[in-house]
């Protein structure tokens, strides 16, 4: 499609319009396929809008929009397919916006630092801006600071930022983010480095709730050496007190005897499809259930009420929003979207959020969009998430080959394939985007092949199917996710954490093709970032970490492991900024500071684009802003 470039009116006036739905000025004259197919006058603008950002020079020097373009000598996108007539009015209405705007007081103003406005923004030098205005929730203007602080008055707030970088308000493209606030609650393994250390803590916590379920865990089976955990470690430190405990990937958790009796499950339970429950040699379980196995407890354990769900989602929303997450995308569940509904209702929900429900349940979300709507910018809903395969970890992902480690399997699929590609055909033909799981190289292009199906039997539409993780590659699916315009939503922390046993999991060759964030790049895929909390840290600047460095996190690698496969600072950024936005159809309001879109943003105690990338682990967030609404400040 068209797009427009810098208008060189002034160096931060008219900034590049949006990439993929050319909108003059939100939405004053619309691109598609190169000609214009209606104009809608409006004077609210966003991103490449006439504002404050000097908007004096068209008014004071009275050039026509088109001429603008024009003079930037790239395409011309209005003057050849739109009237004389209607251009002038057009300009005329754009040029009063921008005047009126340009007389409009900030809320807020933020000088004295390095404003990282989006992908296009200079990073150092005289044309990199130092301050930021916001007006409304919105950004009003990314300048110097004396342009910005001329846009002050008497009740604005300012903001010292003493030399600070700022970036756009990072955004999770994939949690499971009530289940978070959970675990904040649980039992914390995620360190545990011995068995003896794994038991000793799973005690301790049974004996301080007495009676309780024993819940959270993230365990790592490979912190001591890959054995996985049995229930014989942990029955005599909780006799009364079930336990279930996942690890950290989500796709095996442990059960102590108490729990296996309540659930029913013996030596005689069968593997239920897509799980497995592992065994001693006489044939009991161990207490380790993989993937859909883990329902066999999970359905027994009692359901959290309504207050402790809100109480959950309260905590994990001040835990992401003190790592600089203004949005996440929740893989979760019809229980969590009305936890979010009722925090929006009570004026409670302090970050954005997309609510994601199973593709089981595509025909309910039908009828729920339809006498509900799909929400607001700050919460909304329709998508449909489905698994296609399990984890590398619980050694379920679906390869073509075999495990290194465990020759006997391929992994397996979670979820019968003509089901799942019904309800992605379905979920697609009603509207919905349809986001689906898959790790294994097999499961990647078992899935590419379903939404080309999707689309031959949907016809054409900006649809923006996603693969959730897609960490191991074959070479042939890294061209195909870009030409099939599929957006591959990752998590880099993944890649310094899997990193530091994924070779003997899947072997020398395999691995070049994994967690491949240059390769799509380069490809041209759109790629969006995440956690996957609470398999990862909630933590945005480890993942940017992660994927710039791919420094595994047992120090092994301190060149970065499948260093082939680095990135940059600012594509890292993008990816949990504007790409991600992009991911859930919220790019033109979101993921960059760019005029008239919100005022979602994170100042940083470092500036992460300059200093040596080992350092930004190290880095903090200093605060956090939704909507131009300080969330979270850091108090030292």
């Amino acid at each position: 499609m068209p797009r427009a470039s810098q208008v060189g009116v002034k160096r931060w006036s008219l900034m590049r319009a949006p990439s993929r739905r050319v909108e003059f000025l939100r939405g004053l004259a619309r691109a598609t396929d190169g000609r214009a197919t209606e104009l809608v006058i409006a004077a609210r603008g966003q991103e490449g809008q006439v504002t404050v950002c000097h908007s004096f020079a068209l008014c004071h020097h009275g050039l026509g929009i088109a001429d603008a373009v024009r003079r930037n000598g790239g395409e011309v996108i209005m003057s050849w397919i739109v009237r004389a007539s209607v251009l002038s009015l057009l300009a005329a209405l754009v040029v009063t916006a921008g005047c009126e705007r340009a007389g409009q007081e900030a809320d807020v103003i933020l000088t004295g630092g390095r404003i990282w406005y989006g992908p296009e923004a200079p990073v150092t030098g005289a044309e990199a801006p130092t301050a930021i205005a916001v007006a409304d929730g919105k950004v009003l203007a990314v300048g110097s600071d004396a342009e910005i602080e001329a846009l002050a008055g008497p009740s604005t707030e300012r903001i010292a930022l003493a030399g600070r970088r700022v970036v756009p308000g990072f955004i999770d493209s994939h949690t499971h983010f009530v289940a978070g606030g959970f675990e904040l609650a649980g039992v914390q393994l995620r360190d545990a480095a011995t068995p003896d250390e794994f038991a000793r803590r799973i005690g301790e916590f049974a004996t301080a709730h007495p009676g309780d379920w024993v819940t959270g865990g993230q365990w790592d089976h490979e912190l001591w050496g890959g054995e996985l955990p049995r229930r014989d470690w942990i029955d005599p430190l909780t006799p009364e007190s079930p336990v279930f405990v996942s690890r950290l990937d989500g796709h095996m958790g442990l059960a102590n005897s108490r729990a296996l009796e309540l659930a029913g499950v013996t030596a005689e339970t069968p593997d239920p499809p897509g799980g497995t429950i592992v065994r001693y040699a006489d044939g009991r379980p161990t207490g380790i259930l993989k993937d859909a196995a883990q329902s066999l407890v999970s359905r027994v354990m009692p359901p959290p009420s309504e207050e402790a769900r809100d109480r959950a989602l309260q905590a994990a929303v001040e835990h992401a929003a003190a790592r600089g997450v203004t949005m996440i995308t929740d893989m979760g569940t019809w229980a969590n979207l009305e936890a979010y509904r009722r925090a929006r209702a009570r004026g409670e929900l302090a970050i954005r959020v997309y609510s994601v429900v199973p593709i089981a349940t595509w025909e309910r979300l039908v009828e729920f969009v339809a006498s509900e709507g799909r929400g607001d910018h700050r919460l909304f809903w329709g998508g449909l998430k489905g698994f296609v395969d399990g984890s590398l970890g619980s050694t379920t992902a679906w390869f073509y080959d075999t495990y290194e480690d465990e020759p006997g399997t391929a992994g397996l699929v979670v979820t019968d394939t003509l089901d799942l590609e019904r309800g992605i055909i379905v979920g697609d033909s009603v509207g919905l985007q349809v986001i689906i799981h898959a790790i294994g190289d097999r499961a990647i292009d078992w899935l590419l092949d379903a939404y080309q199906r999707a689309r031959a039997a949907n016809g054409s539409r900006d649809r923006r199917f996603r693969i959730e993780h897609t960490q191991h590659l074959s070479r042939e699916a890294i061209p195909r996710i870009a030409r099939d315009a599929v957006v591959a939503s990752m998590q880099p922390y993944h890649a310094i954490d899997d990193g530091r046993w994924a070779e003997k999991r899947i072997g020398p060759e395999r691995i070049k093709t994994t967690y491949a964030f240059r390769s799509l790049l380069d490809a041209g895929a759109k790629v969006a970032f995440g956690s996957d909390w609470t398999v990862a840290p909630i933590d945005p600047l480890l993942g940017i970490y992660g994927a710039v460095t791919r420094r595994t996190i047992d120090d092994a690698n301190p060149d970065g492991w499948v260093p082939e496969q680095k990135i940059g600072v600012a594509e890292a950024v993008t990816g949990y900024t504007l790409d991600a936005a992009y991911a859930c159809f919220m790019e033109d309001v979101l993921g960059e500071l760019k005029p008239g879109k919100y005022a979602d943003l994170v100042v940083l105690s470092d500036d992460i684009f300059t200093i040596d990338p080992i350092q930004i682990e190290n880095a903090k967030v200093d605060l956090t802003m939704v909507e131009g609404a300080v969330v979270y400040q850091r108090t030292n």
